[in-house]
């Protein structure tokens, strides 16, 4: 796809994340559309994927969403990419439906692995896989979104640790660095100083993406990535994106974290992201 294939795709996703969490009320925005473009990258350009959906993952690039409360996001990318029918989206965190507020996998919805919203548990799995497909001799990535608040969980550390142990060196970890958690700013509810040294300390290569808003960065970024693949250390990527992105009065702040828009508001939003490809 062009750059201007994936942004309209990109703004089209929005439009899905905003209406998705303004019909039942409920939802988490914020972060969702912050990472729009990453996964729309990750999902139409990045990955090698298989047509169709592979539980066992075999002889395929794989990705774990671990802060799952971004759902709305997943959801959308997924349906757009053709794992399930874009109209099902219209059932985003009803009673019985395959797209609860976060993940799970009991209903068996296509492009899920793993249930997730726990946070600090994602790690842990991806970095699981990415041995299993090691012992397997499956020469395919595994990849892995972690919020940059989620990482004041422990369990975190000790996966990394591991990881880097055993040289888990087909793992790409991105972290989704906004600065922003449910409670306010991350260096104000736990400071957790450079993530960049920590997981040098911890003997992962380390990559940056600073425009992590922007698709040509995003694809460059991630390249870069995967070429310090297979070099006997896993890979972590910290992108720099902000919250709220596209929506003026969502970004800057960690208010949207988990709030629905209103009418006006709704309206608002749709009219700063033009439909591109076609509501559901």
């Amino acid at each position: 796809m062009s750059i201007t294939q994936l942004n309209d795709l990109t703004t089209q996703v929005r439009r899905d994340i905003l209406r998705m969490v303004h019909k039942v009320n409920s939802g988490h925005p914020g972060g969702s559309l912050g990472c729009a473009e990453f996964l729309v990258a990750l999902y139409k350009e990045i990955m090698d994927r298989k047509d169709g959906f592979y539980m066992d993952g075999h002889d395929e690039d794989l990705f774990f969403l671990s802060n799952g409360h971004i759902s709305p996001v997943i959801y959308s990318v997924l349906a757009r990419s053709g794992y399930f029918p874009i109209e099902e989206l219209n059932t985003f965190r009803l009673l019985d439906s395959r797209l609860q507020g976060h993940p799970t996998t009991h209903e068996g919805l296509p492009g899920i692995r793993i249930a997730s919203g726990s946070l600090g548990q994602g790690m842990s799995v991806a970095i699981g896989a990415a041995q299993a497909k090691k012992l397997n001799n499956d020469p395919h990535l595994v990849y892995s979104l972690h919020g940059d608040g989620e990482l004041q969980e422990g369990q975190n550390w000790e996966a990394i640790m591991y990881a880097s142990a055993k040289k888990i060196d087909n793992i790409i970890a991105t972290v989704d660095l906004n600065g922003k958690q449910i409670d306010g700013a991350t260096d104000d509810v736990l400071y957790m100083g450079s993530l960049k040294a920590k997981f040098e300390a911890f003997d992962w290569t380390f990559v940056e993406i600073k425009e992590g808003n922007n698709l040509e960065a995003i694809l460059k970024g991630m390249a870069n990535a995967k070429l310090e693949t297979g070099k006997g250390k896993p890979v972590c990527v910290l992108l720099e994106t902000m919250m709220g992105n596209g929506v003026d009065f969502m970004m800057h702040t960690h208010a949207w974290h988990g709030k629905a828009p209103n009418d006006e508001q709704l309206a608002s939003a749709l009219e700063q992201n033009p439909e591109t490809l076609g509501d559901y």
